[in-house]
């Protein structure tokens, strides 16, 4: 039986657009190769999130620089979604996991919309504009991930990049900016000695991931420049993961709680954002401890993102900045490579059935 990886790969601002190329790709599985998909996306399309909708098959959305689009045939064609014209820059995409009508879209320059037929119409929520601690980059700032809490799906998280972290306990009716917390944490003599004062702050609030676990409701996992974080009172008060520290200064891409497992974690660390070095971590005690999983694996760029598939507990797929793809079949005892095409970069989206 085919299975698919899908990757998405957009500018980073790490190397010349001209020399590397973006687009979204399928893995098949079964033959090792990978296809572009392009039949009705956007020309040159930059994809940085991949969505699987929970309950149909082959339904697959991605967010683009125009906006969200669909596949209803496992990627082989795709349609735009009636998105907003002004926002067209999609970073995340969250599906309501009791009621799959109800979509999330986060977008750059910190905006919201959601739906609630199945994308149909979107609507603008109302988020904070300038949260505290909002660091201004040589990119725009986006809302680069969204959570929902499995078992209240009314309390959702936005992560800003640059920018820290908001929550809504209403289904976005309306937001409270959580970074007070993030930048006490921050201030703490480990961080700014490492850091620096300005440099650790901005580092807390360079949010790339998000994650909460159906097993405890209210705890929320963040990873960001600094490493992994943990709140248990709902992003009131956070403390440092220990993770055995892939390296000195660990920079934390992503975390991701296994769906097969509500206690199993897995996170992506590596050195830096432009590092040649990376590792995939797996935790089952809910971040208690934690312990490489990718093993035999030689990763040689940032570890970026992870995907493990909701049909088959043994199946994990991780990939990197440069185009690399490592996934593993059995769990984690053996470990394939599978990179994408040559001249492939900046890869931000992954996604596997």
């Amino acid at each position: 039986m085919t299975t698919y990886v899908y990757a998405g790969a957009a500018d980073w601002g790490g190397k010349d657009p001209a020399k590397c190329n973006r687009g979204l790709y399928r893995l098949a599985t079964d033959t090792g190769t990978w296809t572009s998909l392009e039949q009705g996306l956007p020309e040159e399309v930059e994809a940085r999130c991949i969505t699987l909708h929970p309950t149909q098959p082959g339904v697959v959305f991605a967010g683009t620089q125009a906006g969200p689009y669909r596949s209803t045939d496992a990627g082989d064609t795709w349609a735009p979604m009636n998105f907003p014209a002004d926002e067209p820059v999609v970073w995340s995409f969250e599906i309501h996991p009791a009621d799959p009508r109800v979509m999330y879209a986060g977008t750059q320059d910190m905006a919201i919309y959601r739906s609630e037929d199945s994308g149909g119409h979107w609507r603008r929520l109302t988020v904070p504009t300038s949260p505290d601690g909002l660091c201004v980059m040589g990119f725009p700032t986006r809302m680069i991930r969204l959570a929902i809490d499995p078992t209240n799906p009314d309390e959702l998280y936005a992560g800003v990049e640059v920018g820290g972290l908001v929550r809504s306990l209403d289904g976005g009716a309306t937001w409270t900016d959580c970074n007070a917390p993030l930048l006490e944490l921050a201030a703490q003599e480990r961080y700014t000695q490492k850091h620096g004062p300005r440099r650790a702050s901005e580092g807390m609030m360079d949010t790339h991931a998000l994650a909460i676990s159906a097993a405890q409701s209210g705890t929320v996992f963040l990873a960001n420049r600094l490493g992994l974080f943990r709140s248990d009172d709902r992003g009131e008060s956070w403390y440092d993961m220990d993770i055995g520290r892939f390296s000195p200064l660990t920079y934390a891409r992503d975390v991701k709680v296994f769906p097969h497992n509500a206690h199993t974690l897995l996170g992506a660390f590596s050195i830096a954002a432009v590092s040649d070095a990376g590792s995939l971590y797996r935790s089952a005690d809910l971040g208690a401890t934690w312990s490489r999983f990718d093993h035999d694996v030689s990763i040689n760029s940032t570890l970026m993102i992870i995907a493990a598939s909701p049909q088959s507990p043994e199946r994990v797929y991780c990939a990197a900045r440069r185009g690399q793809v490592f996934g593993t079949e059995d769990g984690g005892k053996s470990w394939c490579t599978c990179s994408l095409p040559a001249g492939v970069e900046g890869i931000y989206a992954l996604s596997c059935v």
